[in-house]
C-alpha cells in the first residue's frame, strides 16, 4: 500500500452537491457510486454528470474510485466505457466479484486499476484467487449483503461475519492489496462505530467505508498511528539498533522482547503516519 486508506466515503454519482462538499472532506479516497445510491432512472443521468465532474473538479490528494455497476446489468457496459481510461479516476470499483473471472470481464474492457467488491459467500470463498489477480489493487467488504446473504442477525462483535470478514483479509495480506472494511449504518452512533472501527483496526484492515461525513472523524482518529504508537515505534527502532551495535539480536522495550519482525513494523507504522502528515 503507497498511501493511507483510513477513511473512504461514499458518495451517490447522482448528488452534484455531495461531490461538491466531498473535495473538503477529509477523506482519504471517495467512492463514486453509480451502483446502489443510484436509482434506475437516475443512473444515465449520474454517468454523465460524474464524468464531467471527474474531468473538471479538483479532489487534491483524495483517492477517486468510482463504483460501476455490474456488467451483467443493462449499465454496466457503459459506466465501464466511461470510466474504464478516464484520467479523472484512479480506479474502478467492480460490484458482487465471485470469482476471479468476474474481473477478467471488466479487465478485458478497462485500463485503470481494478478494486473488487467482497460482498458474497462466492466472493469470501474465492477471496484468495480473487486477490492474487493481476490487475487488482484493493477489495473492499460489503457486510450489508454478505450479512442478508448469510442470513445473519446483526450483532455488535459481527461474530457471524468474522469468518468472511477472516478470509479477505487473509487474502489480501497474502496478495499485498487494500483492503477495506464495510460500512457502519447507524451514523450517528459514534461509539458503535468507534468499536467497530476498532475491531476492523485490529484484524488488519487497512481503513473503513463510511456512508456519512460525520463518521470521518473517527475512522481518522482509529486507523492512523496515535502519538503512543508513535513513541514505541520510534523508542523500539533504537533500542533494537544499539542491541546490534552490542552484537545482540534482541533488544528489550517496556519488558518486552523486540526482535527484528517488530521493527518491520514500527517502521511501516512510522511511515504511515508521514504519509498521512504529507495529505493533509
Amino acid at each position: 500500500m503507497t498511501r493511507p486508506y483510513r477513511s473512504v466515503l461514499y458518495i451517490p454519482a447522482a448528488r452534484e452537491r455531495a461531490m461538491e462538499k466531498a473535495r473538503d472532506l477529509a477523506a482519504d479516497a471517495i467512492i463514486f457510486d453509480l451502483e446502489d445510491a443510484v436509482s434506475p432512472e437516475e443512473k444515465p443521468r449520474a454517468r454523465v454528470l460524474l464524468a464531467e465532474v471527474l474531468k473538471g473538479w479538483d479532489f487534491g490528494a483524495r483517492a477517486r474510485i468510482v463504483r460501476v455497476n455490474g456488467l451483467e446489468t443493462s449499465w454496466g457496459a457503459e459506466d465501464l466505457a466511461a470510466f474504464a481510461g478516464h484520467p479523472g479516476v484512479d480506479a474502478v470499483l467492480v460490484p458482487k466479484v465471485n470469482a476471479a473471472a468476474d474481473l477478467d470481464a471488466v479487465a478485458a474492457q478497462a485500463t485503470a486499476p481494478l478494486w473488487a467488491m467482497i460482498e458474497t459467500a462466492k466472493g469470501c470463498l474465492n477471496a484468495g484467487a480473487i486477490a492474487a489477480h493481476p490487475r487488482l489493487e484493493g477489495m473492499v467488504m460489503g457486510t450489508n449483503d454478505l450479512a442478508r446473504e448469510l442470513g445473519a442477525r446483526f450483532r455488535p462483535d459481527r461474530l457471524p461475519l468474522m469468518a468472511g470478514l477472516g478470509a479477505a483479509v487473509l487474502a489480501a495480506k497474502a496478495e499485498g492489496k487494500v483492503i477495506m472494511d464495510g460500512v457502519y449504518n447507524a451514523f450517528r452512533d459514534e461509539e458503535g462505530l468507534r468499536a467497530e472501527c476498532e475491531q476492523g483496526r485490529d484484524m488488519g484492515l487497512d481503513g473503513k467505508t463510511l456512508i456519512h461525513p460525520a463518521q470521518l472523524l473517527i475512522a481518522n482518529e482509529v486507523f492512523a498511528p496515535s502519538d503512543e504508537d508513535l513513541d514505541l515505534a520510534r523508542r523500539q527502532i533504537d533500542a533494537f539498533a544499539e542491541a546490534q551495535l552490542r552484537g545482540e539480536g534482541v533488544a528489550v522495550v517496556d519488558g518486552k522482547i523486540v526482535e527484528n519482525l517488530h521493527i518491520v513494523t514500527a517502521k511501516a507504522m512510522l511511515t504511515k503516519a508521514a504519509q498521512i502528515a504529507a495529505m493533509t
